[in-house]
C-alpha cells in the first residue's frame, strides 16, 4: 500500500505513528504550533472517529478495503469482543509478525521483506504479507536470505529489542511464532478500536 508523505500524515492525525515522526523535531514542531496559538480546528465526533480509523490503517499499513474487511470479520465472530478480535487480526498478519519478532525495524520493511521472498512459514517461502499467522505456525528467514545485507546487523538489533509477550523467537535459528493470541495492552495502546467500530457502524 502506497502511504504518501509520512510526516504530513502524522501531523494530520496528531500522532507519531511512523518511525520517521518519532523524533525530537516532530515533538518540537507540535509544541511550537501550540506556543504560536495555532490550534487545531474543533473536530466533530465523526471526524475524531475517522482520524482514529486512519491512525490504525496507517499504523498497520493496510488498504481501506483490507481494513474494512477486518472490521466485518471481527464483528461476525459471535461471542467475542470485536475490539480484541480486530487487534488480533491485525497483529497476526505475517508482515506484522515479522516486525514483532524483531527481524526488521518497521512494518513497511517487514512487508517488503515478505513480498521479496525472504520469509518462510512452516519451512515454505511465503510472500503474502496479509497471511494470517496461526498458533503453531513457524516463521523463519529463508536459508538463501540469511547472509544478505538485510540481516547483517540483526544480532545487534535483537540485543536491544523486547518482543511482545505473545511471541516467541529463537535468535540462533532465526525462527519464531505465536506463543499465544495477541492481547492489546501496551502494544499500540494509542489506538482506540472501540471508536473505530463506532465509525464503521455509521458509514
Amino acid at each position: 500500500m502506497k502511504i504518501g508523505p509520512k510526516y504530513k500524515i502524522c501531523r494530520r492525525v496528531g500522532d507519531p505513528i511512523f518511525s520517521k515522526c518519532q523524533t525530537t523535531k516532530f515533538a518540537i514542531a507540535g509544541k511550537d504550533q501550540k506556543q504560536k496559538g495555532k490550534r487545531r480546528r474543533q473536530v466533530s465526533e465523526y471526524g475524531s472517529q475517522l482520524i482514529e480509523k486512519q491512525k490504525a490503517r496507517y499504523t498497520y499499513g493496510v488498504s481501506e478495503k483490507q481494513f474494512s474487511n477486518y472490521i466485518k470479520k471481527a464483528q461476525t465472530q459471535s461471542g467475542l469482543d470485536s475490539t480484541a478480535e480486530i487487534f488480533k487480526l491485525l497483529e497476526t498478519r505475517l508482515d506484522n509478525m515479522v516486525f514483532r519478532l524483531g527481524l526488521t525495524i518497521s512494518r513497511a520493511a517487514a512487508r517488503q521483506m515478505v513480498s521479496h521472498g525472504h520469509i518462510t512459514v512452516n519451512d515454505k517461502k511465503l510472500n503474502i504479507p496479509s497471511y494470517q499467522v496461526k498458533l503453531g505456525d513457524k516463521i523463519g528467514v529463508r536459508a538463501g536470505s540469511k547472509d544478505k545485507a538485510l540481516f547483517s546487523n540483526l544480532n545487534d538489533r535483537l540485543s536491544n529489542y523486547t518482543a511482545p509477550a505473545w511471541v516467541i523467537f529463537d535468535d540462533q535459528k532465526l525462527t519464531g511464532g505465536l506463543k499465544a493470541w495477541p492481547t492489546q495492552g501496551q502494544e499500540e495502546s494509542n489506538l482506540n478500536f472501540r471508536t473505530i467500530i463506532e465509525f464503521y457502524s455509521r458509514v
